[in-house]
């Protein structure tokens, strides 16, 4: 039995949001999902680590056709991923259509057959206006909708939704998270771009600007 699912990328949101609720004696497992992102293949096998390391329960969930139908530069068949600050009107094209309900819906599934109550998503305030599937009203949608699918028996819950990424850094810090085994940047190079949007936020969060963001960038 679980108490939880924790929808896990590998990146830093979500390896914070797995070592914090462990810190609270929170019994958890964790998915992943490989659905044709430029950065999967950097993703995934952190996320693997960090499941190893905590000795957590990890799946890893092929979802092929989202890269076979769904159009975002985030994905392998879009376009490249541009640079520039992470709110520029640019970044829209990494939203990758309905993909937080996919993955929810699925995680939702995956917990109630592990007898797991909750289904924890990392994302944070800074998504909110980018990202339509991590907006408060869709949110509380998800939830409703698992609830009602599940006969109550799975919640969907954002712990991080009111902080920001910075306030997520420095609760990760405090946990021991190792950041040097998340990755951020969308475009899936060797090491972090440092010039697309999502590198410019990780810098930000981890006080790249205060030396100590173990990151290493191109730039």
């Amino acid at each position: 039995m679980k108490d939880a699912v924790i929808v896990l990328s590998g990146g830093m949101d979500s390896a914070v949001l797995l070592a914090h609720e462990l810190s609270q004696g929170v019994r958890v497992a964790a998915l992943s999902f490989d659905y044709g992102s430029k950065h999967n293949s950097r993703e995934l096998p952190m996320a693997a680590a960090i499941c190893r390391h905590y000795g957590v329960d990890h799946a890893i969930v092929p979802l092929p056709f989202m890269n076979e139908l769904f159009s975002s530069s985030l994905l392998q068949s879009g376009a490249d991923i541009p640079d520039g600050a992470y709110d520029a009107e640019s970044m829209k094209s990494t939203v990758v259509p309905f993909r937080n309900g996919i993955l929810i819906a699925i995680a939702v599934g995956y917990a109630e057959s592990v007898g797991a109550s909750r289904v924890l998503i990392g994302s944070h305030s800074g998504d909110h206006h980018i990202y339509p599937d991590c907006r408060p009203e869709f949110n509380a949608a998800m939830n409703e909708a698992a609830l009602c699918g599940t006969d109550g028996k799975v919640q969907v819950a954002f712990p991080f939704a009111d902080r920001d990424k910075r306030a997520i850094g420095d609760l990760g810090r405090t946990l021991g998270v190792d950041y040097a085994g998340t990755w951020t940047c969308y475009k899936g190079g060797e090491v972090h771009c440092g010039t697309c949007g999502a590198c410019d936020e990780r810098k930000f969060a981890l006080r790249h600007d205060e030396g100590m963001d173990p990151t290493t960038y191109l730039k």
